[in-house]
């Protein structure tokens, strides 16, 4: 006679979720984790009023909305959107790459133009080995992958 249906290891989103769901339907579950709590990376201690991400700050996305509606069951979310930008030469810009970025660093206003410039900046610096990220990432760049 068995005990469980299922054994699940790891206690973060996929693991707890897996579990509940399993439970709403009948199954019984162990869930195993390695560490003292539930919650995986995601997990917070309050300390003083402030919860504090003990793993790091790790963000939960989806642009599916049956998801959102799902997980903020649970738990209350932020919207958080991330939006990263870089700085070159003591300029912002846009992360990842954008046609405002393009648009910044180049003048151009349609992807055409812009794919045209990304492949003469890639021929004219003609990296045979990278010295740096920036050559790096001219170096990877091909006509077709934008």
């Amino acid at each position: 006679m068995k005990k469980y249906d299922y054994l699940i290891v790891g206690a973060g989103l996929y693991g707890a979720i897996f579990a509940h769901e399993a439970k709403k339907r009948g199954k019984k579950c162990l869930v195993i984790d390695k560490r003292p709590h539930i919650a995986g990376n995601i997990y917070t201690e309050n300390i003083e009023g402030i919860n504090v991400h003990k793993y790091g700050a790790h963000i939960f996305h989806t642009s599916n909305k049956e998801v959102w509606e799902y997980i903020n069951k649970f738990a209350d979310f932020n919207n958080y959107i991330n939006s990263p930008v870089a700085i070159y030469k003591n300029e912002l810009y846009n992360m990842p790459f954008n046609m405002n970025t393009f648009n910044k660093l180049w003048g151009v206003k349609t992807p055409k133009e812009a794919k045209e410039k990304i492949e003469e900046e890639r021929k004219n610096a003609q990296i045979g080995e990278p010295k740096n990220v920036e050559e790096q990432a001219i170096s990877l760049v091909r006509k077709n992958n934008i």
